[in-house]
């Protein structure tokens, strides 16, 4: 069964070269130019990952992000003219897992797609403890932790809730559970997570454990377990 991408994209155009480089690379590939169309498709169809363009018609684009983020984990690259630092980190902090800034090369987004695709398949099937592993945590903590891991559904539980993370997100707190208490620096987060960090900005890990944080505060307001070393790195308390 081919790899099926969601497009939510107004200008044809540029919608035109995307699908046919999707499409070259043997994707399925589904568009839409406006986003209620999208949303429903979405809600209606399997999809493996969904590319949006910030500025559409109807809804703004972080807007449609947030509503995804609400039912689905989909992997979702933003499309957008905006390419200040603090949109790019608006972006992740809502839930996108890479942000491409128009213009923009078809075949270099559909590399990104690549990547994004092969890390989440990475995640899901690469045995604990592999070399190509970044998410070695053990398949879960004790009866009574705070956190359950599941390695091979992707899926964390947080004082027995289902945790919903993006595939980054996943990636760095399933590295964090899998040695509690050890410091990670940025950059081996960075290294482990990133499979593309030459080109990712400073600020994604801090995002992505500003993401986290916010998700594990939602169940749990009374302790936080990620725990930052100023100038060192981040930790997780022992499970």
């Amino acid at each position: 069964m081919k790899t099926t991408v969601l497009l939510i994209e107004d200008e044809a155009a540029i919608a035109d070269n995307v699908l046919y480089a999707l499409r070259s690379e043997n994707f399925e590939a589904q568009w839409f130019n406006v986003g209620a169309a999208g949303l429903e498709y979405l809600q209606q169809n399997p999809v493996d990952l969904v590319i949006l363009d910030v500025g559409l018609p109807d809804i703004n684009g972080f807007e449609l992000c947030k509503q995804i983020r609400q039912y689905s984990n989909v992997p979702l690259i933003f499309l957008t003219a905006r390419d200040s630092e603090i949109d790019r980190v608006v972006g992740l902090e809502i839930g996108a897992d890479d942000y491409v800034v128009k213009p923009f090369s078809p075949r270099e987004l559909v590399a990104r797609v690549k990547v994004i695709l092969r890390r989440q398949q990475m995640d899901t099937q690469a045995p604990i403890g592999s070399p190509t592993s970044t998410n070695n945590a053990a398949p879960s903590c004790a009866a009574s932790s705070a956190f359950n891991v599941d390695i091979d559904k992707r899926k964390i539980c947080y004082r027995n809730q289902a945790l919903q993370l993006t595939a980054y997100q996943f990636g760095v707190l399933s590295l964090l559970l899998s040695q509690p208490e050890r410091v990670f620096s940025r950059e081996q987060l960075m290294d482990a997570v990133w499979p593309d960090h030459q080109e990712s900005f400073d600020r994604a890990v801090d995002t992505t454990i500003k993401q986290l944080r916010a998700k594990l505060k939602a169940i749990d307001d009374t302790e936080q377990p990620l725990v930052t070393h100023r100038g060192i790195g981040y930790s997780i308390d022992n499970c």
